[in-house]
């Protein structure tokens, strides 16, 4: 029985009492399990690109640049630091000045290869009366820490990772956000010098983003001879989903119903607010110093002109199939392989019988957003990553799934998701406008049932939680999608803050 606050708190976060039922409804329920076919490798489902295609997507995409077409470049920024610290606010709650961790002592055995080390040794002298070399030969480790994640210092614990320093220089570190503006202008500047990035942002970091911007975007618009023009937005309430207790019940926290961020698949609302021709997507913490971004910028124009060079072939099959001319079976015949060997899309449990069916079909197909999507190598981890699966609708497509999707109880499930070569490292490239240049609206390709619930706790009491369809995964299922082998050195992610220790952040 919902109150008089419950309601007041549904009108002011934008949720109807109906969307609230239907959450609900779905922690009773659960989420159907993805019916995978099996994993998608070279060459069945991935492209793995030659040099002379390297250089034609290359040019395919400089080509597109000159031609003034509007290009950004989104990047999901509102994750917290705190996982990256993990180990650390470990060591802190033990309260004691030991170090057992491996990964504890790797940190501090290289603090001063960190591109935070002078800022955390001033807070330390002005703090502690003493500087980290020092603190260290007094083994009072815990001091070091408290400044690193505290208020008091630099207050890492606190902060999103793209307000951290990552990378050292001669001259001024950098942040992830920074290294994303000067890594925009090398593949999303178009032939006026205009770079377009948009950033998703907690709204209690907002500020100190836009403070960051302004004191940096002077120097970095003239090292890289480019016009920005950044963006922000902050998930959407609308999108939280509530939690309930261990009996499906709202969770109530002080008497109120508690709501949650519903994860990144909630940002299909924020893409969906961006006008462009052509989006690039990457994580803030997938970032690398200057000396080793060539590989990153190489491939991220290689995806745009694949991107580009595709959508040439939709659009002209968007205009034959939406025109007034008569569409013979050998424009069919094409547009049906077009679409199974470049698609992905494979029309297997649904045989067509008459050519109005045929059309049917193609211009559901042809009519929906595209997304090409770098894979890396896998390493021997399962887990998120290309496959083929089955659709309501009879299809078998090309998708980005998550472990979570899987049904581990099925033993031939598990070994198709154990038998991927190639993971995910949320590289891609969208175009969202059809031939006439318009807008999908991307909130009507989503698939509401790949959604998950997750496990997790408040002020010491178990409760659920509602995860929306992933923003890659389930929130672009019903997108056209092309898989991409790019190399290793693309990947460059910080999971934990010993990761900054690796040769791409130093």
């Amino acid at each position: 029985m919902l109150t008089d606050e419950d309601k007041k708190i549904l009108e002011q976060k934008g949720i109807t009492e109906e969307e609230l039922e239907n959450q609900l409804k779905q922690f009773q329920t659960g989420f159907p399990y993805m019916k995978v076919e099996k994993p998608a490798v070279v060459p069945e489902g991935i492209k793995c690109i030659d040099d002379k295609s390297k250089n034609d997507y290359l040019t395919e995409w400089q080509e597109y640049l000159k031609n003034n077409h509007s290009v950004v470049k989104f990047v999901p920024a509102s994750g917290a630091a705190s996982r990256m610290f993990k180990s650390l606010f470990e060591f802190l709650a033990e309260g004691k000045n030991e170090l057992k961790k491996q990964s504890d002592i790797e940190f501090f055995e290289h603090i001063s290869y960190f591109a935070f080390y002078e800022d955390l040794n001033f807070y330390c002298k002005r703090n502690e009366g003493y500087d980290i070399p020092h603190l260290l030969a007094d083994k009072k480790y815990i001091s070091i820490v408290e400044n690193l994640l505290g208020a008091k210092g630099l207050n890492y614990g606190s902060l999103p990772k793209g307000l951290l320093l990552f990378h050292k220089y001669d001259g001024p570190s950098r942040t992830p956000f920074e290294e994303h503006l000067i890594e925009g202008a090398l593949y999303a500047k178009n032939c006026k010098g205009k770079v377009n990035l948009h950033f998703t942002v907690s709204e209690e970091h907002k500020t100190y983003f836009e403070r960051l911007l302004q004191s940096k975007i002077d120097d970095i618009s003239y090292r890289c001879g480019a016009d920005y023009n950044v963006t922000f937005s902050v998930q959407k309430p609308s999108t939280d989903t509530v939690a309930v207790d261990m009996n499906n019940q709202p969770f109530r926290d002080n008497g109120k119903i508690l709501f949650r961020p519903g994860g990144h698949g909630s940002l299909i609302e924020n893409l969906n607010s961006i006008d462009a021709d052509v989006i690039f997507i990457k994580n803030i913490d997938n970032v690398t110093l200057d000396a080793y971004k060539q590989p990153t910028v190489e491939y991220k124009m290689i995806l745009a002109g694949v991107l580009v060079k595709v959508q040439k072939k939709i659009f002209e099959y968007q205009s034959i199939l939406n025109g007034s001319s008569r569409i013979s079976e050998d424009q069919i015949r094409k547009m049906i392989t077009f679409a199974e060997k470049t698609l992905g899309v494979l029309n297997k449990y649904n045989p067509m019988d008459t050519v109005e069916d045929q059309i049917t079909y193609l211009k559901m197909i042809y009519n929906r957003p595209l997304r090409v999507c770098g894979m890396v190598k896998n390493d021997g981890e399962p887990g998120g990553g290309p496959y083929w699966c089955q659709n309501p609708n009879g299809t078998v497509s090309a998708q980005i799934l998550e472990s979570s999707q899987f049904d581990m109880s099925d033993e031939h499930q598990v070994e198709i998701m154990k038998s991927a070569t190639h993971f995910n490292p949320v590289d891609l490239v969208c175009g969202v406008k059809n031939y006439k240049g318009d807008k999908y609206n991307l909130l009507n390709f989503v698939d509401e049932n790949t959604g998950f619930i997750s496990r997790k706790s408040k002020n010491g009491k178990e409760l659920k939680a509602l995860e929306r369809p992933g923003l890659w995964n389930g929130a672009m299922s019903d997108w056209n999608t092309i898989f991409v082998e790019v190399p290793i050195e693309t990947f460059t992610p910080v999971k934990m803050v010993t990761d900054l220790l690796r040769y791409e952040h130093q």
